[in-house]
């Protein structure tokens, strides 16, 4: 099977007009957290269930952002520039 070398969504040298990581992360924890005013008042127990999962969630979304961050900080680091830095996330658009 050939590889590919062509990224979907993320900055990479076959797609320099990609997204940071930590962009397309915040635009999923953002539409999470709309979703969830939608049923905040709903009282059934499953509602609940799906709240308590999507906080959760959250959290780790938080953590990925941070994490990417840190990695783009440290690439910037390494080469000197931040080429995705200058890309608003796909709904931004």
């Amino acid at each position: 099977m050939a590889q590919r070398n062509i990224t979907s969504f993320l900055v990479s040298e076959s797609k320099p007009d990609g997204y940071r990581l930590e962009d397309i992360v915040r635009e999923i924890r953002n539409d999470i957290l709309v979703r969830c005013t939608h049923v905040m008042e709903d009282g059934r127990p499953e509602v609940g269930l799906v709240m308590a999962n999507n906080m959760e969630i959250l959290g780790m979304l938080s953590d990925v952002i941070a994490l990417a961050e840190n990695s783009t900080e440290l690439l910037s680091r390494i080469y000197g520039t931040d080429q995705a830095g200058m890309h608003e996330p796909p709904s931004a658009k």
